[in-house]
């Protein structure tokens, strides 16, 4: 883990990833699994590490830049083809997980280490999400008008 200098918190089937194998990276998520989805393609979900990411197994001060993208659900059925591909918050947690998560993501960042957070608001509005997080962003983009996914970028210390 020493030469990984990135962690992806949650990175499911690695979807944004142009190099899904990035030997800077070290890729976690909750689950390993892989599922034939509506359409026939393949999902797999395989990380490096199992962990969560409410309570990740490393020190503090372990990653120069962590990738956030925590699943954005909190009513899909969990065998459903949504939930399989994102996974899914449990409805009356949400809030507690996300800060939680948060928490861990700047835990394990070194002093001025960068957090990118990824959000679709399908569900549950930035808004709230950043005030659960008690933070807001340094910069951010939303991925257009039609569009409900924002990036945001965070920096460890300001």
């Amino acid at each position: 883990m020493k030469n990984k200098l990135i962690l992806d918190a949650c990175c499911g089937s690695k979807m944004f990833w142009f190099d899904k194998e990035n030997p800077n990276v070290l890729f976690q998520d909750i689950r390993s699994e892989e599922h034939v989805l509506c359409d026939g393609r393949k999902l797999e979900v395989r990380p490096d590490v199992i962990a969560d990411f409410r309570q990740m197994p490393y020190e503090d001060g372990s990653f120069k830049l962590v990738v956030f993208d925590p699943p954005h659900l909190d009513n899909a059925n969990e065998t459903s083809y949504m939930a399989k591909k994102y996974g899914v918050l449990k409805r009356k947690e949400w809030k507690y997980d996300l800060k939680k998560g948060f928490d861990e993501c700047m835990r394990v960042l070194e002093p001025n280490g960068i957090l990118i957070f990824k959000w679709n608001e399908e569900r549950i509005t930035v808004s709230k999400v950043l005030e659960v997080f008690g933070k807001q962003p340094l910069f951010g983009h939303k991925s257009g008008k039609a569009s409900k996914t924002h990036w945001m970028c965070f920096m460890k210390g300001l």
